[in-house]
């Protein structure tokens, strides 16, 4: 991704206007322009509270705009940064990628420019006010390409979708055009091979004019819009893949048209002069082949995309002036009564008001399990009601619903430019020059001291050359890879936010769980119910539980909820519960059914002169385990203990097992006491505890990890875990967790399974093995076959490449990267 270049000339001083939020105070603003100032290439630098803004003046060659940026949000405070994502059409390779990027990033006011060729779509973070749409419409157009224009109320996505399905069929019907017209070109060409009589018997020059006829719509119809980008491109003085065909085939189409009315011009003695019309129009034909099917496997990359789109519900059932009417999802409103029946979408995230069923949440939290839902609870928009009927209230609707904003993630993930990239566009600047370069040297070495007719293999190794080079294939290694591999990922409930977070997840070696709500439920449940055994005072194991529940029955402590929500769960009936005092820190007391009853811990029934004897040693191993032991007693005997804990959630240990398969150190992250957090983590498997940490001193503790060499994930839900999250290399945060927290992650976990974790690592080692493939493959290609065109084998092995065979291979390239991208689409979560 380019970052805040802004191109002007070396040591030209640059100015930018930064709109900063969250200044209260002339302090703010002084310490603000203290920190700006201060950064290596700025001369001045003021800032101004009233207008919340801050102008920047510096050296473009020694900072930019994401620098200061970063300082001001370092510092604590804001600045308004706008993203917008628009479609561009007409790049064909990943030299159209980079001039795309660099005129965009050339504009006073972007941050960042990111284009992916594979999506055709380009990502801007800017600063409104100082640039827009009209300017990135302006500049990408006088950089040869153009912008999908969407109107007000118009659906971009439709509207991007019209335009590629448009295109596909104009090249279909080109396609289809050019091999019609090819095949008796080839016949024409090869009629002593073919045996076809009549052809034979014609006259060389009436061939020739035949071949001219066929070759010349091929030539500048079907191929126009090659001659359309290179033109483009020399307006700008550069050059693109388009470049390279329309000079290979021009050369052969040109030499063949002097060849066909001034043959005297190329015959030498013992050789006539031959045409090249077979070749140019077979080359067009099968690049054109070819992007064809490039065309039509990138489309299976986006699917994921689609199949979001997909789930959105098209009507809603409301409840207005006392009658239910079916109106479209558009006109629904936030606080509108939506009414759903048994097998129907449910049209937007909303609150359960009234009703009982059961919820399939799979498309979006890839959990198979329908979650039941009760008044209160909360549904999301494009799941499937199962069983019951309900109402709910609507409560967000349109770009703000859960499935509007994983589409939206998923966009600009998909948009976005992992760091292994980088190279490939380095490459792709200078690629195409240096094929020309290649191509020049190819065509001067063969006509100077190549065999005679000297001049005509001079020119087939040239058009071979420029024929065989694909930067396509260099442009389309990585985005495709990333347009799958984050669109598997949301088909799983994993929802990974940009390109770079896909690649660093593969790095991870070490994965930091915080405990309560990520490894445990986050909520104490009864563990253990133990009874006296003295058989003169024994009771049952109910009997104790409704003694405790009936106690704590109007109390407001988590313990106490989990006593009761036990109670409940084991169909126990509660008694009215007289007298109740609760002591804080120790216990509560209440008379149940006329009996005096206690229970808490160990301190409270020394106060109370309660003999636990019998019960330390057992409420010493309970400790141990991670449990809070509790001791109920009545008329003051001890009848037994109840041990209450913040258990492990059912795919904990199932997840760490996982981690450590992947070769991972597992970490535990908690406030709690030493012992409670080493039984948890015993339990868990986890290799190492930090335990009694405070919420502030989180990230702390990941700082320690990161110097000591690990590269970190860190897996978190709470607001206290959001300056760890951002600390992590890759924070990982679970979906059923706070709002703060799902903002500062790279990754989030729809449904909340800790299983996500392990299939987001393998996901990213799988999609970064898959980019490393393609770009092998397509470094390789060039490498391998560029020397080949040039033939560098003809002086061994007698062997020269057809600009046929090399247009074939060319095509082939691109095809063969799509294809073992789409084998991505095999991933499965385990």
């Amino acid at each position: 991704m380019i970052k805040g270049k802004i191109k002007e000339k070396d040591h030209v001083s640059k100015r930018i206007d930064l709109p900063v939020t969250g200044m209260t105070c002339a302090a703010c603003s002084a310490r603000v322009q203290k920190a700006l100032s201060e950064i290596k290439g700025v001369s001045s630098a003021t800032v101004n509270l009233a207008a919340e803004k801050a102008s920047i003046n510096y050296d473009p060659a020694e900072s930019a705009v994401d620098v200061f940026i970063h300082t001001i949000k370092d510092l604590g405070y804001g600045v308004s940064v706008s993203k917008i994502t628009i479609p561009v059409k007409g790049m064909t390779c990943a030299s159209c990628v980079k001039r795309v990027q660099d005129a965009l990033s050339s504009l006073s006011g972007v941050i960042s420019a990111s284009v992916n060729f594979a999506s055709e779509q380009a990502t801007v973070e800017y600063i409104r006010g100082l640039t827009g749409v009209r300017e990135f419409k302006k500049i990408v157009r006088a950089a040869g390409y153009d912008i999908v224009d969407v109107k007000e109320g118009e659906d971009a996505v439709e509207k991007e979708k019209r335009e590629r399905e448009s295109e596909f069929k104009k090249l279909k019907i080109k396609l289809v055009t050019g091999a019609l017209l090819t095949v008796p070109l080839l016949l024409l060409s090869f009629s002593d091979m073919t045996g076809v009589s009549f052809i034979s018997r014609l006259p060389i020059q009436i061939n020739f004019l035949i071949q001219l006829t066929l070759a010349t719509p091929v030539q500048f119809w079907v191929g126009r819009q090659f001659y359309r980008g290179a033109i483009a491109a020399a307006r700008h003085r550069a050059t693109n893949m388009n470049t390279l065909i329309a000079v290979g085939t021009s050369a052969a189409y040109i030499y063949s048209v002097i060849a066909t009315f001034f043959p005297s011009v190329f015959e030498i003695k013992g050789y006539s002069a031959n045409v090249y019309f077979d070749t140019a129009a077979t080359i067009i034909v099968l690049i054109l082949l070819g992007r064809f099917f490039e065309a039509r496997a990138k489309g299976k990359t986006s699917e994921a995309i689609k199949k979001l789109m997909g789930l959105q519900a098209k009507t809603a059932r409301v409840v207005r002036a006392g009658t239910e009417r079916d109106i479209p999802i558009e006109e629904l409103e936030i606080g509108d009564i939506v009414v759903v029946r048994p097998g129907e979408k449910i049209p937007v995230d909303g609150v359960v008001k009234d009703g009982y069923s059961s919820v399939d949440e799979s498309m979006i939290s890839g959990e198979s399990i329908p979650v039941e839902k009760k008044s209160g609870d909360k549904v999301i928009g494009a799941t499937i009601n199962k069983t019951g009927s309900f109402r709910f209230e609507a409560a967000r609707i349109g770009k703000d619903t859960m499935l509007s904003q994983i589409i939206n993630m998923v966009q600009e993930a998909q948009g976005s430019k992992p760091p292994i990239a980088r190279l490939a566009d380095k490459i792709a600047s200078i690629f195409v020059p240096a094929v020309i370069g290649i191509a020049t040297f190819t065509f001067v070495i063969w006509y100077y001291f190549g065999p005679v007719p000297s001049f005509t293999y001079a020119m087939l190794n040239f058009i071979a050359v420029l024929i065989i080079a694909c930067p396509c294939a260099l442009g389309l290694a990585t985005p495709t890879s990333i347009m799958v591999g984050t669109g598997k990922g949301a088909e799983n409930g994993i929802l990974i936010r940009s390109g770079e977070a896909l690649e660093t997840a593969h790095k991870i070696n070490t994965v930091v769980f915080d405990k309560t709500g990520t490894l445990t439920k986050g909520k104490p449940e009864v563990t253990d119910i133990i009874a006296v055994s003295d058989q003169r005072s024994a009771v049952s194991e109910k009997e104790i539980l409704q003694l405790a529940a009936s106690a704590e029955k109007g109390s407001e402590h988590p313990l106490g909820e989990a006593i009761v929500n036990k109670a409940k769960e084991m169909g126990v009936d509660l008694l009215e519960p007289e007298d109740f005092q609760a002591v804080p820190g120790h216990g509560i007391m209440a008379k149940i059914d006329k009996r005096d009853v206690c229970l808490g811990n160990s301190n409270f029934m020394d106060d109370k002169n309660i003999n636990i004897a019998e019960f330390v040693l057992i409420a010493d191993r309970l400790s141990g385990e991670g449990k809070t032991p509790m001791f109920v007693a009545s008329e003051g005997n001890v009848l037994g203990v109840i041990a209450v804990a913040d258990t492990l959630k059912e795919n904990s240990v199932d997840a760490v097992k996982a981690l450590h398969k992947l070769g991972l150190e597992v970490v535990m992250i908690t406030g709690d006491n030493k012992r409670t957090a080493e039984a948890i983590a015993l339990k868990a498997g986890i290799d190492r505890v930090f335990a009694e940490v405070m919420p502030e001193d989180k990230a702390h503790n990941i700082r320690k990890l990161q110097e000591d060499g690990k590269t970190v994930a860190m897996v978190g839900d709470g607001i206290n875990d959001a300056p760890a999250l951002a600390q992590a290399d890759i924070g990982i945060a679970i979906g059923t967790g706070t709002d703060v927290a799902l903002e500062a992650s790279d990754i989030t976990l729809v449904g909340g399974d800790l299983r996500g974790v392990v299939a987001s690592i393998a996901l990213s080692r799988a999609t970064v093995r898959n980019i490393k493939q393609n770009l092998f493959w397509a470094f390789a290609y060039n490498i391998i076959l560029i020397p080949v065109a040039a033939g560098a084998l003809f002086p061994f092995f007698g062997i020269l490449m057809n600009p046929m065979l090399a247009a074939a291979a060319m095509g082939l390239s691109s095809v063969t990267v799509v294809t073992n991208v789409l084998r991505l689409k095999r991933f499965r979560v385990t």
